[in-house]
């Protein structure tokens, strides 16, 4: 494959809709093949716009605006790399000939879960939980009834967890209910899903072309509000579980078709193995790849996405922890202490211009001899972490921190020398 300067008149060229830590990944992937990288997103200064050669702030659920943007560009490849994107740009923009990855019809299905479960459970017929979708809190007080208790509760289309909640007693639906519609995306329509009483859960990243598929060690993961906390790397599965996950995940990818790397999340209950969803991108849990693959899953999106060979090494067991903010800034402060430095951990700050509680800034990567362990010094190091509004108040909280040490230091002496 010819690999051309970038910003020149015959540049290879992609774009990035959606330009959060996992789209910045890609574009640093893009870079070191010198493909040129234009990110957008909803607001300036996105990490991924922060490594990208040029960068555009628009309204992605507006059609003429991404179609405008993609006309004057023309990028070789379009990568969603988010759901809150007007879909019927992308398929305005495949009929024009662009290269939509993995293809428009595969991101209609997956931004939704009433898309992707329809497809799943009634087309391809593979194992799924109950399932009921609802558009009134009348509704989901009948779903849950019909389903039972628990149930889980999710808008047909969010990320990261936002706006998913379990339902465990009919007092609770009415929180729910409001939890899901505070959310950002569709929540116009919500999901009740039968609780799984699953073992474990994981993210099998399957990357496919046209000529072949590949799948990475299965990624275990412990969730909080719906959201990734930890994920490790590999998780172990049976090998009639990790036959059965691997045949789900192939099933459903092919059905999707197109090129790109996939989360497949699903559930896993001794041998038995249920479809959750898929994200046809980058899966946030995947992040550990970037310690454990000598390929991460954002190098194997690229090389799928050009249609390169997807080999790959895995080297290491090892784990990662997300940070998430504690507090609203507009000017963030990542404080770190040296004990994350180590020589078998990764420290990553996505760099997002501002934060409020619960945003996802940083990213702990630890390696170890066994996938236990590594997950062991995650949780420990990503106690070492803080964020702080500003610099100033960062300074102000270590100088109050050193005073007060070296007050207790100045009280042990007077007590040492005065008996008092």
């Amino acid at each position: 494959m010819h690999f051309p300067a970038p910003l020149k008149s015959n540049s290879l060229k992609i774009m990035l809709l959606g330009s959060g830590e996992l789209g910045k990944e890609v574009a640093i992937e893009a870079q070191r093949l010198g493909v040129e990288v234009v990110a957008v997103d909803r607001y300036p200064d996105a990490p991924a716009h922060q490594v990208a050669h040029e960068a555009h702030v628009i309204d992605m659920q507006n059609k003429e605006a991404v179609l405008d943007l993609i006309r004057r560009v023309k990028p070789d490849y379009i990568l969603p790399e988010i759901e809150a994107i007007s879909i019927e740009a992308l398929f305005a923009a495949e009929k024009e000939g662009f290269h939509v990855i993995p293809n428009a019809e595969a991101v209609n299905k997956t931004m939704n879960r009433k898309n992707i479960r329809k497809f799943a459970a009634e087309e391809l017929g593979l194992k799924t939980s109950a399932y009921r979708f609802v558009g009134t809190l009348e509704d989901l007080e009948a779903a849950a009834e019909a389903i039972g208790y628990p149930c889980v509760v999710k808008p047909v289309m969010s990320s990261s967890g936002h706006g998913q909640s379990v339902v465990r007693s009919r007092e609770d639906l009415a929180g729910s209910w409001e939890i899901a519609k505070e959310a950002r995306g569709d929540a116009s329509e919500l999901i009740v899903e039968e609780f799984v009483d699953f073992d474990y859960e994981i993210t099998l990243l399957t990357a496919r072309t046209e000529k072949e598929t590949i799948f990475c060690e299965p990624i275990g993961h412990e969730q909080k509000d719906g959201d990734y906390i930890f994920s490790w790397q590999p998780a172990f599965m049976s090998p009639a579980a990790r036959q059965q996950a691997e045949e789900i995940a192939k099933k459903v990818t092919d059905g999707l078709g197109g090129r790109g790397i996939f989360g497949v999340e699903l559930f896993v209950k001794g041998d038995e193995v249920y479809f959750s969803e898929v994200s046809p991108r980058p899966h946030d849990t995947g992040m550990v790849t970037m310690i454990t693959q000598s390929q991460s899953e954002f190098a194997l999106h690229l090389r799928a996405v050009l249609g390169l060979p997807l080999g790959f090494v895995f080297h290491t067991p090892g784990a990662s922890a997300a940070y998430k903010a504690r507090r609203e800034s507009v000017t963030p402060v990542i404080h770190a202490e040296d004990a994350v430095f180590a020589a078998d951990s990764f420290l990553r700050v996505f760099g997002k211009p501002e934060s409020h509680e619960g945003r996802r800034m940083a990213v702990v990567l630890t390696m170890a001899a066994s996938e236990s362990e590594a997950l062991k010094k995650a949780k420990e190091r990503i106690g070492y972490i803080e964020d702080y509004a500003n610099v100033t108040k960062m300074v102000e909280t270590e100088r109050e921190e050193s005073e007060e040490e070296e007050s207790c230091v100045i009280k042990k002496v007077f007590k040492f020398i005065f008996g008092k």
